[in-house]
């Protein structure tokens, strides 16, 4: 009886053992770190993952997104659209890498890949002056004094990662729908859309003017130059 009970022991200790050791190698394959692939380059044709426009049209820092396990790129017209695709709650689980433009580094019309750096590690300035592809921008740099720099210049405050949610993504929205009342608002002072009081006698007739200002072809608003830095302007 004592031999049997300790055969039993020893076989449940042995299955014990078993189950605890490939616990561990499970664990540790969930976590292992696979190779870093690194960032693209943006192409000529490259449409944002998000809002299907094309990348190298537009001005301002762009991001990309790079799954480790199945190499799939996706890549976005701005950093608010590539933080706007990895918030979706689907995308949490993905080993993914994630990349900005530096702006610090780069022209702000046409930056450049080489000047690509890790998004988690990057600093962003929220509600500056300037505008990018998709109106008021989320501008990534590699280092907080270079955002600093930057906010002191163009207004704004500095963000790092952890920061970035659904709450900085809210308040693009809402900056992106004031800056396009106050450009349509624009259009009209400067085409002289008027609105008459007497809406009874005069509706149709300011409906046709209206659509003809409108319409009409318009000079765009001077852009915002490139931003220049200078390396040691923000030590």
């Amino acid at each position: 009886m004592m031999k049997m009970q300790g055969i039993t022991l020893r076989w449940c200790l042995l299955a014990f053992v078993s189950l605890f050791l490939t616990a561990c190698s499970e664990d540790k394959k969930a976590t292992e770190v696979t190779e870093v692939v690194g960032p693209v380059a943006f192409e000529s044709g490259d449409e944002c993952h998000v809002c299907g426009m094309i990348i190298t049209e537009l001005p301002g820092a762009k991001a990309q997104a790079l799954e480790s396990r199945s190499t799939a790129v996706r890549k976005f017209c701005s950093t608010q659209d590539m933080l706007s695709w990895w918030l979706q709650p689907e995308n949490q689980h993905l080993q993914a890498e994630l990349y900005v433009h530096d702006v610090a580094k780069t022209p702000w019309e046409h930056p450049q890949d080489e000047h690509l750096i890790d998004a988690r590690t990057a600093f962003y300035v929220l509600g500056s002056k300037v505008q990018g592809a998709m109106g008021p921008s989320l501008v990534s740099f590699g280092t907080r004094e270079a955002a600093e720099s930057f906010a002191a210049a163009n207004g704004g405050r500095v963000l790092s990662w952890e920061h970035m949610d659904l709450a900085v993504l809210q308040e693009l929205a809402s900056a992106g729908h004031e800056h396009a009342a106050a450009h349509g608002e624009q259009l009209q002072n400067e085409h002289g859309v008027a609105v008459e009081a007497d809406e009874h006698s005069q509706h149709n007739a300011d409906q046709e003017h209206a659509g003809e200002a409108l319409t009409a072809p318009v000079d765009a608003p001077p852009a915002d130059t490139a931003i220049e830095h200078d390396a040691h302007s923000g030590h």
